[in-house]
């Protein structure tokens, strides 16, 4: 890259529509090749991050066969870089085509200037979220924790918190929807603490019968019941030494939060049928997806146990206000998911990545990760479709992948989308945010006032 500007490398033999298009991407640092073998050699020196290509090209300039040999040469070199077939008017069969072969759009002569600018943003904001998404699953990274996949500001500030919590003993009371993600960051907690040794031991308050839960946290003698023949240990008395994860704590009977609250207030236990007092070292983490202030409210959960379990709170997003973050998550997902199923080099299509950052998430990402497990078995080529992920490939205004027909909306909407998913991987750097889309701190920040994002730099 040249002045920290992103690269788009224009495989094009026309001297004129070169012209065209270096002014059409100003705000790229444009490189130019001819043929194959510029192509080659300008991919190895400038590494760009989108490749817009013709695909008649010399010595087989009427032909489209040249130009299919680039695009494998390119993603056997760079299958990262975003590669954008331009094709003739009646050129869709090649378009799909390359698109099969691993080319991430087209574009139809003649070109459409704006259009072709929308799509050429879009491509590079995917890379640049593909680029984030390594870099969470290659390194420890600072910016989330151990099997967490976070980059928008508002988890990365659950992330810092537990980082803070993990080696003390407070008790955290983690809030949030089903399927965000609490189990696993009460794992993190927990593997970032001084007790990681001894192990966590969870428990769903809400999966287990009643008269059942209490033998199963605090253990039973023998005798204690019919079918207690012999002694056997709870759930709390196992983890001593370690955590315990009180899941869907919300869900527990009255009847047993009064011995929960003992428990916390004193740290001993006694096992059902028994009268000897276990002392036991234990860290509480718990869990639910229900308002426990309103369960103290009408009665159903006791006010003084909530104020022991509430010592820390920390509520988690849900997934439709994490920015970036369903993109992300979706690409780690796909990759285990082709691993486990060995279904080899599998990617999401341009249309798949755009349904994933449009769709609300209600199911959180127990839904995601069920639709991408499903679509990664179901696939019928390297490339996920939206279908295949039971997602809507059109958006609630019946509008096509590539956009709404009004061409400054469209460029609008991108130019805003694309100033947020950079302030959401910088955590609100302005600079780095400026860096990532390749200009200037004068212009992006009025980027941020065009997209209504003053009141977001930090």
């Amino acid at each position: 890259m040249t002045d920290e500007r992103p690269t788009l490398l224009i495989v094009e033999d026309d001297p004129g529509l070169q012209r065209q298009l270096k002014w059409a991407f100003d705000g790229y640092d444009v490189q130019f090749a001819s043929n194959r073998t510029e192509a080659i050699a300008a991919l190895r020196r400038f590494e760009p991050q989108v490749i817009l290509q013709d695909l008649g090209l010399p010595p087989d300039a009427d032909g489209v066969e040249e130009g299919f040999a680039t695009i494998a040469q390119v993603h056997e070199l760079n299958a990262r870089a975003k590669i954008i077939v331009v094709t003739g008017r009646d050129g869709r069969e090649h378009a799909l085509r390359a698109i099969g072969a691993g080319a991430f759009d087209f574009c139809q002569k003649p070109v459409d200037k704006d259009v072709l600018r929308v799509i050429v943003d879009r491509a590079l904001r995917i890379h640049a979220l593909e680029a984030e998404n390594a870099r969470l699953r290659s390194t420890s990274s600072s910016s989330a924790l151990p099997g967490v996949i976070a980059a928008s500001s508002s988890m990365l500030k659950v992330c810092r918190m537990i980082e803070k919590l993990a080696p003390t003993s407070a008790t955290v009371l983690l809030l949030g929807d089903s399927g965000t993600g609490k189990e696993r960051l009460a794992s993190a907690l927990h593997f970032l603490s001084p007790r990681a040794k001894r192990g966590i031991v969870a428990i769903n308050c809400a999966a287990i019968p009643e008269n059942l839960l209490e033998s199963e946290l605090f253990g039973y003698e023998r005798g204690a019941f019919t079918g207690a023949v012999k002694q056997t240990i709870g759930k709390i008395e196992k983890a001593s030494g370690g955590t315990l994860f009180l899941d869907e704590i919300g869900d527990m009977p009255l009847p047993l939060q009064a011995k929960m609250l003992r428990f916390l207030q004193e740290r001993v236990i006694e096992r059902v049928g028994g009268r000897e007092a276990i002392p036991v070292d234990v860290r509480i983490v718990a869990a639910t997806n229900k308002d426990l202030g309103a369960g103290v409210s009408n009665g159903s959960f006791r006010e003084d146990l909530y104020y022991r379990l509430a010592e820390i709170s920390i509520p988690i997003p849900p997934l439709r206000e994490r920015d970036a973050d369903s993109v992300l998550i979706a690409q780690a997902l796909l990759s285990a998911a082709a691993t486990r199923h060995s279904r080899g080099n599998l990617r999401f299509s341009p249309g798949a990545l755009a349904a994933i950052e449009r769709h609300p998430w209600p199911g959180n990402v127990r839904e995601l990760e069920n639709r991408v497990n499903r679509a990664a078995i179901m696939a019928e080529s390297t490339q996920v479709t939206a279908d295949e992920l039971g997602l809507a490939p059109l958006t609630e205004d019946g509008d096509t992948e590539l956009g709404r027909l009004n061409l400054r909306e469209v460029r609008q909407r991108a130019e805003a989308d694309a100033v947020r998913r950079a302030l959401a991987l910088t955590a609100g750097n302005i600079s780095k945010a400026a860096e990532i889309l390749g200009v200037a701190r004068p212009t992006f920040y009025d980027l941020m006032e065009r997209a209504g994002l003053t009141n977001q730099a930090q």
